[in-house]
């Protein structure tokens, strides 16, 4: 019986094998490879092009940390991104205001309500206005109802933070101690659809 012999020609050389895995490889590699997002200049130029807005957008240097610049927009165009800009941020700017408005008929005071960089930051609120607000969210912290201390501040900081979530059906809110200043916490930031399922926790 005999078998079929290969012929020598008929295997690949080692520099072909070599290029054959090469090839493979630079597949894979072009395949799994993920374009780098655009650059916050490239960003603003191009929805400052889309939205039909004249302004020449200088980029930051390599490391994407310096402020980008926007050079002086004629006063229509001014106009036309301040009306984008209201129409665009008008359901968190919205919902910011009834969020205070319910804080301030349940007399929680939140001075640092705000929008910023398109959420909302509730910042500062006393002890007592954050147990307030855990207990309006079913929880039930325990205050001492005297002078506040630090096992206090913290006992309501994580009852808030953990009724939070349960309220707003998975929302989270940062919540932490101030130092040097016990008797306050801090609040974090919300989106506008979060902030609205606090709303309507607070409603009911």
């Amino acid at each position: 019986m005999h078998l079929p012999t290969e012929k020598p020609e008929d295997r690949p050389s080692a520099v072909e094998s070599r290029m054959t895995d090469t090839d493979t490889d630079t597949d894979t590699d072009a395949r799994t490879h993920t374009p780098a997002p655009p650059s916050p200049s490239a960003e603003l130029r191009a929805a400052l092009s889309e939205a039909g807005l004249s302004a020449r957008v200088t980029a930051p240097d390599a490391d994407g940390q310096n402020p980008v610049r926007v050079t002086l927009l004629s006063p229509t165009d001014a106009r036309q991104l301040a009306r984008l800009i209201r129409t665009g941020t008008k359901r968190t700017l919205k919902a910011a205001r009834t969020l205070r408005e319910i804080c301030e008929g349940y007399r929680i005071d939140l001075p640092g309500l705000r929008v910023e960089h398109g959420r909302i930051t509730l910042g500062p609120v006393r002890i007592d206005d954050a147990a307030r607000l855990a207990r309006l969210l079913d929880a039930v912290p325990q205050t001492t109802g005297q002078a506040v201390t630090a096992a206090d501040a913290d006992t309501v900081r994580a009852v808030l933070a953990e009724a939070f979530p349960q309220a707003t059906g998975g929302g989270t809110l940062s919540v932490s101690v101030r130092e040097n200043t016990p008797g306050l916490l801090d609040l974090g930031s919300i989106d506008a659809r979060t902030a609205r399922r606090l709303i309507r926790a607070l409603q009911f």
